[in-house]
This record gives C-alpha cells, structure tokens and sequence, in this order.
C-alpha cells in the first residue's frame, strides 16, 4: 500500500508507570490550557476506556476516539491520528495503565506513530528514586520517542528541587503539580467519575490548566514540540454497507447506561440507521424504534431509580415479545435480569427480561480484550467489571481472549432469550461492521469460536 505526508502538527503520549499516576489529570489540563488559548486540540485515549475520555472530550471540546493496535486495529489507529493532525495544532493521546503494559502497550503506539512520550509520576513520599524511575521508563525500550518526566502530587517547592536534582538529564524535566485537592479527579470501582456527574467540572480543568501553565511545559510552544506527522494511506477503505438502512435503534444514554464508544455510533449511522436516545433515570419510556442498545454504565449505583421504571420495563418486554431485538452490554445486561444485588447488599428488583440475578463483588470480576463471533466473523472488543451473573440460561457462545488457549467454559458468557442478547462483553463494533449489524437485526445469529 502507497502513502502520502500529511501535515504536521504537534503531539504527545501522556504516559505513566502505573495506573493512578495521574495521566487523565495532566493529558486533560494540557488539552484545556491550549484550547482555551485558541488552538485547536484533539485527543485520543490508548486501549480500551469509557471514562478518561469524558475529561478529555470536556477540555477539547470535540469526541475522543480509542486507539488500539489490537482492538481498533492500526489501520483505524492511522486513520484517526492523521485526520486529527489535519486540522489541529495539538494532538494528545493519553495512555493506558503503565507504559509497557499490555499487549499492545502504550509504548508500542507511540512507537509506531513516532509519538513523543511525557511520563507522569506520582512523586509522593520519593526524591531520589524519581530520576531512576524516569530513567527507566525513557531507556527500557531503547529508540522510544520521549519529551521528558512531568512529576504530579509534589508536596512543596523544595520537594520539586529534590525530585528535578534526581534526573541524570536537566531537561529532561517539564515540570511538577502540587498536591491540590480542586484540580483532583474523584475515582469510583470501573475509573475516574464522569465529568457529567460532577458540579463544576470545567473549573476542575481550569484550575489545573492554571497550575500546568507554571511549568516548562506549560510554557512551552508547541512550534518546540517535536514535529508530529502521520502518512495517510491513498487507496481508500472498503466502504460501509447500509445494513441497517431504514431502522430506528433507541439507544439508552445517562449516567447509568454512560459507556458509549463514539465510534460505535458512526459506525451505526454508517450502516444507516437512525439513532434515537432515551434516558430511563429521567423516567422516558421506551422510543418507537426497530432495535434497541443498552450499553454498560452503572446500574448498581441507580438501582433504585431502575427499578421503579415500570413503564420502561413493559415496553422492553414487548418489544422482545414482538421478536425486535435487543443488544445489551455489561450493565445493560445486568438492568435485564430480575435482581440486581448492589454493594451495600440491597437486592433490586429489576426489569426480568433475563432469568437470574448479578450481585457485586468486592473485587475485580474480568479485565482484557475478548473477541466474539458472529456468523464466523470476529468482533473485537474487551471486558471490564466487578458484578458477576447467576442463571439458568445456557450460554449462547462465549468470548475468547486474543491470540491465547482458553479452559472450556471461560470467557464472557453471551445469553439470548428470544430476540433479547447480553453479554458483559464491550464491543467495538468497526472492528466488524457485518457483525455489529446482526446485534441489531432480528435475524437469528450464528454464533462460532473468534
């Protein structure tokens, strides 16, 4: 395949050694301090992620797409980035957990993308062993791109002088962040909270954007940044066909049902229906639609709000009475089921379109990339939760991980009933436009081993 230069522009893959560290909150007030200066910025998320990219969209003001070498492909990958270096000044992809984990890493995108990396540290209670950690994480990989270490959480002035003596390079250093409880983003169980349920979110960024703008890489043009270009492929994609033309998809979207990869409605409008959206903790009912999509969010924590919409219940059962479908993902599956036992032990009852209940667990139930067959073609995807299922449906197919021998009987279980189809399983439905298709046809579906 041919290529041609795209323009350039100036980038950066805020990246870290662990998760925690504080990437959201630096990608973030970095994307606000320059957007609010005028340019244009753009920015991704590396691996999978519903919640980071609230942040990033909010300081932006435009959507963040995923960038997975795995899950969304590099072609996507290459696609995305070059359009965005297209119109913005400023391209900034967060990164995922630590900068070598994961398989593909962080580490590895910047890699193929010529990506200069900046590593954030959390350098509380560290002096010295901040520079081996910055060391480290600069010559692990040797010939990674790198711009420098930014520390984050430093206590005092003094303490930033300790943590910047400690790098073998001087200008290696961009900088730190205090410790500072009005630019902190709260955490709950799946991540960062959404910026959607916090009071005054964008007086968050700012007032981190105000503390990122005394640094040397606040300071810091973007004309010396490192020139960022990605070559755009001449011969074009196959085009999307409009499997869905003509039908309606009624999309459930607030804070419970909040995990909505942007791609995934692109994709849907691209195969040509008309997305419409409803919001069952504002008490809609369901829309007139041919198909509908409840997408994973946190049930568990508006249980009681869910299960008082009675209306909304009978309309889901009769539209699964009358064969039309219904696709729903982790915690629109577990709306499903008749109980739902959140943390605090209280059982809900629920909408019982699914025999069986889910009760959260105090640890992590699944995490990773899966894969799902429909009609023999894969689906890619991943897994991310902390309740666990007990019913009497057999499973329909399961997802298997990428690339790996799996025991029988593991993997994400996927329940039918009727026309009705759950799964904790998060697709990424342009990883397969054909397979996407059939979640939301009425059509039976072939289920088969990725």
């Amino acid at each position: 395949m041919t290529s041609q230069g795209a323009r350039a522009c100036a980038a950066v893959l805020v990246a870290a050694p662990a998760s925690g560290q504080g990437k959201t909150t630096v990608a973030a007030a970095l994307a606000r301090l320059h957007a609010r200066q005028g340019r244009t910025v753009r920015a991704f998320k590396c691996g999978p992620d519903f919640l980071d990219p609230h942040w990033l969209a909010l300081a932006t003001g435009a959507p963040v797409h995923s960038l997975d070498l795995w899950m969304t492909g590099e072609a996507d990958c290459r696609a995305r980035l070059g359009a965005a270096a297209e119109v913005a000044d400023l391209v900034i992809v967060e990164g995922v957990m630590g900068l070598f984990d994961g398989a593909p890493s962080a580490a590895d995108l910047a890699e193929r993308f010529g990506l200069p990396v900046l590593a954030v540290i959390d350098a509380r209670a560290m002096a010295g062993t901040f520079g081996a950690l910055a060391f480290g994480l600069q010559h692990f990989r040797p010939g990674l791109p790198w711009l420098g270490v930014l520390a984050n959480r430093v206590a005092s002035e003094r303490h930033g002088g300790m943590l910047q003596e400690a790098l073998r390079e001087p200008a290696q250093w961009l900088g730190g962040l205090p410790k500072a409880g009005e630019f902190a983003l709260p955490e709950r169980h799946l991540g960062l909270v959404g910026a959607a349920e916090l009071d005054h979110p964008i007086a968050r960024l700012d007032a981190a954007a105000d503390a990122l703008a005394a640094t040397p890489l606040g300071r810091r043009s973007l004309d010396s940044l490192p020139p960022f270009r990605v070559d755009l492929p001449t011969v074009s994609m196959t085009p999307v066909q409009p499997l869905l033309a003509g039908r309606t998809i009624a999309i459930a979207r607030d804070a419970a049902f909040a995990f909505i990869y942007p791609a995934n409605l692109d994709l849907l409008q691209a195969l040509g229906a008309r997305l419409v959206f409803f919001s069952p903790l504002a008490g809609d009912t369901l829309p007139a639609c041919d198909a509908v999509w409840l997408p994973g969010g946190y049930p568990e924590l508006h249980a009681g709000v869910l299960s008082a919409c009675h209306a909304l219940r009978d309309a889901l059962a009769a539209h699964a009475a009358a064969g039309r479908p219904i696709w729903a993902e982790c915690g629109g599956m577990m709306a499903l089921f008749e109980t739902l036992v959140a943390a605090d032990g209280v059982a809900h009852a629920m909408w019982g379109l699914l025999p069986g209940r889910v009760a959260m667990q105090k640890r992590l139930a699944a995490l990773g990339p899966q894969q799902l067959a429909l009609q023999g073609t894969p689906l890619r995807g991943h897994t991310f939760h902390y309740s666990l299922s007990e019913t009497t449906l057999v499973p329909a197919a399961r997802t298997t991980r990428p690339g790996a021998a799996q025991a029988a009987g593991t993997g994400e279980a996927v329940y039918v009933r009727g026309s009705v189809r759950g799964s904790y399983f998060h697709a990424w439905f342009p990883s397969s436009p054909d397979a996407a298709a059939r979640l939301f046809l009425p059509a039976p579906i072939a289920f088969a081993d990725a």
